[in-house]
């Protein structure tokens, strides 16, 4: 197991406190080796190994025990005799009703509950209804780039970096050395395993070529404003006619499995948020390359997107910027905080200058601004607007 100091000092804080900590992402993305990572900080403080107990709830192992009583039943015969129990609950949406288990275990008994869950609409919808006040709540991403260096003990180089771009970060894919190709045989199986698994299984679609395509239509389009009549007629030029409200429930279901985040547009005049024309990026890059293959066309979109992912990590609620008929980037904005960004995988005539440094220039408000870019520049700063390389910006604490 490779250390995530990020989570793992956020998590530190709550361990003993009376909340069910709840650590939910895409699958793969790490979850169940920060979990393990907690439960070793735990024994580290003195507690008994019979004090912890660990379900890993995907397993055959736990097949007969799906449902709310049966769980809470065989949870209770594994408490410690005495003292505090820990408990350790992985992929718990498994579980039928599992929210009232949860519940009577935080009721019930001298416990400190930690779980994992993969599907959001699922978490967020039972533990409002079941542990409102009682839970505390953390998405795991798949690696940053500054973890990636961790990972593989490299150091920061925009050579490093294009390879992030390039691998991803899914942890399992940076454990040893791959191809290109291996690598990307491995996040096609945690791909298929999240389509069919969490979304196919459990919503029981039956025509899931029209989910694959839809699929493959929103990783094709990552960074462009999109509806969901603009799918449902390349679905119908593809002879696969589908209404609008089932293309809208396909792109929901991507959204709870954690494939996608939805960007809503924000206007920045107005200061209101709008509805239509949303974008999309995938919760990692790889996931893309794996289901459609590399193309270097496709470098200035998954700018966008990592750069996206890590303000999101970040704590930042993320929006597309629109500014009369201009867009920006992404508009950030966290406790009060703002930052204005744009970016561009290189600026190599004076209209893209124009176009780049223009926009946030229309801007008024003393929030800072940046041009995100990846080719050679010597102005770091242009009338105000800091100009720096995507990957500094990725590795900065200064916003």
């Amino acid at each position: 197991m490779i250390y995530r100091p990020v989570y793992i000092e956020k998590i530190l804080p709550y361990i003993d406190a009376p909340f069910v900590k709840v650590l939910s992402g895409v699958r793969r993305s790490g979850k169940s080796t920060i979990m393990k990572m907690i439960a070793e900080k735990i024994k580290g403080r003195g507690v008994p190994s019979q004090n912890i107990i660990e379900y890993n709830l995907d397993s055959m192992q736990y097949e007969d025990i799906k449902d709310a009583k049966r769980f809470y039943e065989d949870v209770k015969k594994r408490l410690a005799p005495s003292g505090r129990t820990y408990i350790f609950l992985d992929e718990i949406q498994e579980v039928n009703d599992w929210e009232k288990a949860v519940n009577s275990f935080m009721t019930d008994f001298d416990v400190d509950i930690y779980v994992t869950g993969s599907n959001s609409r699922m978490l967020s919808h039972e533990i409002s209804t079941y542990l409102t006040g009682r839970y505390i709540s953390l998405r795991i991403f798949p690696l940053s780039f500054a973890e990636y260096l961790m990972f593989n003990k490299s150091e920061a180089s925009y050579d490093a970096f294009f390879r992030f771009l390039r691998f991803g970060g899914f942890p399992a894919i940076h454990l040893r050395e791959y191809e290109q190709e291996e690598a990307y045989a491995i996040v096609r199986d945690i791909y298929h395993s999240i389509i069919f698994t969490d979304i196919v299984k459990r919503s029981q679609i039956r025509k899931t070529d029209q989910l694959e395509r839809i699929v493959r239509f929103v990783f094709d389009n990552i960074g462009r404003t999109f509806s969901a009549a603009s799918i449902a007629k390349y679905l119908k030029n593809e002879r696969r006619a589908i209404d609008n409200e089932t293309v809208y429930d396909y792109l929901s279901k991507l959204e709870n499995a954690f494939i996608v985040h939805r960007c809503s547009r924000y206007d920045i005049n107005g200061k209101e948020l709008l509805k239509t024309q949303e974008k999309f990026y995938v919760s990692d890059a790889a996931l893309r390359y794996s289901v459609l293959g590399y193309a270097p066309d496709s470098i200035a979109a998954m700018l966008e997107n990592v750069v996206y992912l890590e303000l999101l990590r970040r704590g930042y609620d993320v929006y597309i910027g629109k500014i009369g008929n201009a867009e920006i980037d992404f508009v950030a904005t966290k406790q009060g905080n703002k930052i204005y960004i744009q970016i561009t995988q290189r600026i190599d005539h004076p209209e893209t200058l124009e176009r780049e440094y223009g926009r946030l220039l229309g801007i008024t408000d003393n929030y800072p601004k940046y041009v995100l870019r990846t080719d050679p520049f010597t102005d770091g700063n242009h009338k105000g607007i800091k100009t720096m390389h995507v990957a500094d910006f990725l590795l900065s604490g200064d916003y």
